[in-house]
């Protein structure tokens, strides 16, 4: 009988994108987690659920073993500060960039550069490979208001389209990394429950590979 896996997923654009993959390995969830409550989802596969979280607390769940797999954007995990994952597979999903950005017509900065950003731990560690001090100011949303309202010089933030920048008068200024959405391992359970999960891993490789 196969080992009993739970994959944590977050609700949003990573799980719509998520599902067709997973769907590819008949894996299907019996509820759609926009008309349930559930938090827990079932699957056809008796011995498979998905367990729709924060997209922030995926890497959380997997590292501890609430959940073996985890769908979770490279943002967070490169955000995210544990040891206890392997990162196996790029899926290709839920595709944009993290940038820094400013005004399009910003003054030139005098001292060290105010940057505001979620993205505490990304923007620590990009100036620090740059040898630039700067001060970091968290925010949880709507960094486009930093620079306009002259909390900071800088944003440090997701961009898609570029379409909010733009409307709120921001221009990219470098290209801080690539990201798409990762299938992450519990290190432990990859050892335990390995006759189940490499199947899944090798299934993925291939239909993201194609």
């Amino acid at each position: 009988m196969p080992d009993k896996i739970t994959i944590a997923v977050s609700k949003g654009r990573i799980y719509d994108e998520a599902m067709p993959l997973l769907a590819k390995l008949d894996i299907v969830p019996l509820d759609d987690p926009n008309k349930t409550r559930k938090l827990v989802l079932e699957t056809n596969q008796p011995h498979i659920r998905l367990l729709v979280i924060r997209a922030t607390d995926v890497p959380t769940y997997v590292e501890r073993g609430a959940a073996e797999l985890g769908i979770s954007g490279k943002d967070v995990l490169m955000e995210y500060n544990g040891d206890d994952l392997y990162e196996p597979i790029d899926l290709g999903i839920a595709k944009c960039r993290m940038m820094l950005a400013g005004l399009k017509d910003a003054k030139p900065i005098t001292g060290r550069p105010r940057v505001v950003t979620k993205y505490t731990n990304i923007t620590k560690n990009y100036f620090a490979e740059l040898g630039q001090q700067v001060e970091i100011i968290k925010l949880y949303g709507s960094m486009e208001l930093g620079p306009v309202l002259g909390l900071s010089d800088w944003i440090v933030d997701l961009v898609d389209t570029g379409n909010t920048l733009k409307a709120n008068g921001l221009v990219t200024l470098e290209h801080i990394a690539d990201i798409s959405s990762r299938l992450v391992v519990n290190k432990a359970a990859m050892k335990m429950k390995n006759a189940t999960i490499k199947p899944i891993l090798d299934q993925l490789s291939e239909i993201v590979g194609k």
